[in-house]
C-alpha cells in the first residue's frame, strides 16, 4: 500500500509493537521511523507531552494553536487519560505505556504505538505503528494523510529532543 511506511527498516516492521495486542488481523498496517540524535530520555518527555498538543500541522490538527516548544514537566502518561489535545479538545485514550519505552494509545478508530529505540551510539531510533480494521479504499487514504502527518509530528519531536531549550 502507498505510504505504508516512511523511515523504517524490515527489521523494525517485522517487529512486535504494543498496538499489535488491540487489534486481531488489522486490514491496515504502517509504519513511521525517525533517528533522533538524542538518548531516550531526552526523546520521552516530548512522548508524554503528546497530551497537550498533537506537534504536526498546527494549522491543520490544532486550529492553528501552536503546539508548545518547551517541555512543560508533565507526570508520566497514565491508562486511561486522553492521548492528545487538538483543537482545544481532547481525543483518544491511552491504553498502554512503559515510561521511556512506549505509549500506546487509540484514537479515530487507529490503534499507535510509539516505541523508543536506545541506539549503541547514544541516539534513539522513534518508530511508530499504526494499526486499524477498516476496508481497503480508507486504509489507503488514511496512510497517505498519515504519512504527511506523522512525519512532521516524529519530525518536530526529533527537532525539540535534539535542540532543547
Amino acid at each position: 500500500m502507498f505510504g505504508d511506511r516512511w523511515g523504517v527498516t524490515e527489521h523494525e516492521m517485522a517487529r512486535a509493537y504494543p498496538c499489535d495486542d488491540f487489534v486481531v488481523s488489522p486490514a491496515m498496517q504502517v509504519w513511521r521511523g525517525v533517528r533522533v540524535n538524542a538518548p531516550p530520555t531526552a526523546v520521552w518527555p516530548w512522548i508524554a507531552q503528546i497530551r497537550l498538543a498533537p506537534y504536526s500541522y498546527d494549522w491543520i490538527d490544532n486550529l492553528g494553536r501552536r503546539s508548545p516548544r518547551r517541555l512543560v514537566g508533565l507526570a508520566d502518561p497514565q491508562v486511561g487519560e486522553a492521548f492528545t489535545t487538538a483543537g482545544g479538545r481532547q481525543r483518544g485514550r491511552i491504553l498502554a505505556v512503559e515510561p521511556g519505552v512506549h505509549l500506546t494509545a487509540t484514537i479515530m478508530n487507529a490503534y499507535l504505538s510509539y516505541l523508543l529505540v536506545p541506539q549503541e551510539d547514544g541516539t534513539t531510533r522513534l518508530l511508530l505503528k499504526i494499526v486499524m480494521q477498516t476496508n481497503r479504499v480508507y486504509a489507503a487514504a488514511f496512510a497517505v494523510g498519515d504519512l504527511i502527518m506523522a512525519r512532521r509530528q516524529l519530525l518536530t519531536f526529533k527537532d525539540l529532543a535534539e535542540c532543547p531549550g
